[in-house]
């Protein structure tokens, strides 16, 4: 039997799904880009996106283009790619993701299907709301290797273990040298400047550093 579950506004988690409800779910949401869904071996749940929301990821966006265009790297976004993997009982759409290492692997594909092509090389999470459902978990379990979260003022970078937990780091694998810290003041600055000025800041700081080594 099913039961609900309503933490906040933002969300509401249901109990008891099985399989194909999660699917149904997925369908019935799949036109509405300001909605996550979160299922974990039974457990869903439903988030709609704030603002606020959307503005940190906008900046996180904006920066990580910044830095792949001068730092040249060859990337590929997957945007909010809805990740799901049967045989764990889990999937997921992260608030962003990009193939970098494997961006070669899944250049060309119109679909993904993780039985046999990489997941992401990165993902973004933002928590505002504070997700019911644990999400790295859920990463963990689709081999997820690096997961940026970024949770109110606080940023880290995480990295996939061998026993399947995350551990945070001090730098970027799939983005070196870049670390939180180079971030964070930029994301905080975000209400005050428009979104090309922090553009030009990041620019600016990013062209300062040495040069990439071949």
């Amino acid at each position: 039997m099913s039961t609900v579950r309503i933490p906040s506004k933002q969300r509401f988690v249901l109990d008891g799904q099985s399989w194909n409800d999660y699917t149904r779910w997925l369908k019935l949401f799949e036109e509405r880009s300001h909605v996550r869904i979160t299922y974990d071996r039974g457990v869903l749940e439903v988030v709609t996106l704030t603002f606020e929301h959307e503005r940190a990821l906008r900046i996180l966006r904006l920066l990580i283009d910044v830095w792949a265009e001068e730092r040249n790297v060859v990337m590929r976004g997957g945007g909010s790619t809805t990740f799901r993997r049967r045989d764990a009982q889990r999937g997921l759409e992260p608030d962003e993701c990009y193939w970098i290492a494997n961006e070669a692997r899944v250049r060309g594909l119109t679909r993904i299907d993780l039985r046999r092509d990489p997941p992401p090389d990165l993902v973004i999470e933002i928590d505002v709301t504070h997700s019911s459902v644990p999400r790295l978990p859920v990463y963990a379990a689709l081999r997820v290797p690096e997961v940026w979260r970024l949770r109110g003022a606080a940023l880290s970078f995480n990295f996939l273990q061998a026993d399947g937990s995350y551990v945070a780091g001090p730098m970027s694998e799939a983005l070196p040298p870049l670390r939180p810290r180079d971030l964070i003041t930029l994301l905080a600055l975000a209400d005050q400047l428009d979104d090309m000025a922090v553009a030009r800041r990041f620019r600016a700081w990013v062209r300062k550093l040495p040069p990439l080594t071949p």
